[in-house]
């Protein structure tokens, strides 16, 4: 498969839903506009503005191209997602919030058919954040949805047969904590069987397979060319991953930040895997396992931070260090390393700046938490927001003793998710995060014991 060059990359996360267009020889993004990716109430259940999204990327599909010019599409999105469709290709049901709580009600049956850890590497988690869960949820409680469901898609790949009209899903997105894919032997579970969609699932390709070009359709209305190529997709931490993959040797890891905190580990140290701490098995662009550990570190950071712009100075830094002024887990406390446990303070901060420098020291404590669960070794590769943040760098930097480097790319998932079309213009070096402050191991030694 030939390089594109100008790829449009549908990128939704929990957060907000995207469109960006990156030219894959410079490896930047030259143009992106986004949308929230707000949650309707119901009814029947919480649920995604799908048909607003789909007029959002159509109309900046046409801008693009007619500004750029798009050659290719690629899509990634958040996990713990799939679209169900009936026999017409219409929606079956709402496309669930994995968020809502009601596939917990089921809890106790949806037990009962799930495969073990050993066998999925997907950890039980609440929610919907077992797409297993939340199939079973709806299979259960929506009336007539047996008879309507013809095809089950993960969500990468509901857009890609909104842009070509074919049906698949996709290993990274089947691997993603689904209780789906047995990810040792590469195929499905028995769950599929277990809930009666093993005929609904569409077949699992890798994501960087063409799955087709766009559809007449989809040609008109947004003035791209009819060949234009289509790919299946791919889960956005993945995504993050695949530029390092393709540019990196040996061991190192990749802790992609946003709403979630993905840690990953690539030829890590060999440890026992604690689906109670939150640990997983992703699945790479390639179909390979990968140690993961994950915590809800930019909705932790919204909550903390509840609203102020502080900078902390000099002096808050000071006083935060000198005092122990800690923030303990788990702000949110149903996911993560210490899920089950409440956040407290060991002292009042006094100041904002003060709050946020505490804070942003959480952040990178819980991630370097979760880089040890997963047996992480070599330089550790930060991406996305947190990236912009020099105290939770300098504190990460402290605990790992083999560097913390900066992404270059402005955007880990959309530069990932257009490199597989293939590897074009050489990365940009990363920017090695410079030696920590020395009172902060100390810090976290304190911080470590106080748990």
């Amino acid at each position: 498969m030939s390089t594109a060059r100008h790829v449009a990359v549908i990128d939704v996360g929990k957060t907000n839903a995207k469109l960006a267009l990156v030219d894959t020889e410079r490896l930047e993004e030259i143009a992106v506009v986004t949308r929230p990716n707000t949650v309707r109430p119901g009814p029947p259940y919480p649920h995604f503005d799908l048909e607003g999204h789909w007029d959002f990327f159509l109309t900046h599909l046409r801008a693009f191209h007619a500004s750029h010019g798009i050659d290719g599409i690629s899509v990634t999105t958040h996990g713990a997602s799939a679209v169900l469709l009936d026999g017409e290709g219409a929606l079956a049901c709402p496309m669930l919030d994995y968020e809502h709580s009601g596939p917990d009600d089921l809890a106790a049956a949806y037990d009962a058919l799930r495969p073990p850890f050993a066998r999925t590497g997907s950890a039980r988690l609440p929610m919907g954040l077992n797409l297993g869960a939340q199939l079973h949820w709806l299979l259960e409680t929506q009336e007539g949805l047996r008879e309507r469901l013809a095809h089950v898609v993960t969500y990468p790949q509901y857009w890609g047969y909104r842009l070509t009209g074919r049906f698949a899903t996709d290993v990274s997105s089947l691997g993603c904590h689904t209780d789906l894919w047995d990810p040792w032997q590469g195929c499905p579970s028995d769950l599929p069987a277990a809930l009666g969609i093993e005929g609904a699932l569409a077949s699992a390709h890798k994501a960087s397979d063409v799955l087709g070009v766009i559809s007449t359709e989809v040609a008109v209305q947004t003035g791209l060319a009819p060949d234009t190529p289509v790919l299946c997709g791919i889960h956005d931490s993945n995504a993050s991953l695949l530029p390092h993959l393709q540019a990196r040797q040996g061991g190192f890891s990749v802790v992609s930040t946003g709403t979630w905190v993905i840690c990953m580990a690539v030829a890590g140290r060999e440890v026992a895997l604690d689906p109670a701490r939150d640990v997983l098995v992703n699945v790479s662009a390639q179909g390979d396992p990968v140690p993961s550990s994950r915590f809800m570190g930019g909705r932790e950071y919204e909550l903390i931070r509840d609203g102020s712009a502080a900078e902390p100075s000099e002096a808050d830094r000071a006083r935060v260090l000198a005092d122990r002024i800690s923030l303990l887990p788990a702000v949110v406390s149903d996911s993560g390393p210490f899920a089950g446990r409440r956040h407290r303070w060991t002292g009042a901060p006094a100041t904002d700046g003060e709050r946020i420098y505490a804070l942003s020291l959480y952040l990178a404590l819980m991630t370097r938490t979760c880089l040890d669960l997963i047996g992480a070794q070599g330089p550790v590769v930060v991406e996305g927001p947190f990236a912009r943040n020099p105290d939770y760098l300098a504190m990460l930097a402290a605990l790992s003793p083999e560097g913390v480097e900066i992404s270059a790319s402005a955007t880990g998932t959309s530069i990932g998710a257009a490199l597989l079309f293939g590897p074009a213009g050489a990365p940009p070096p990363p920017r090695r995060v410079a030696a920590a402050d020395p009172r902060l191991a100390a810090y976290a030694a304190d911080w470590r014991a106080a748990l």
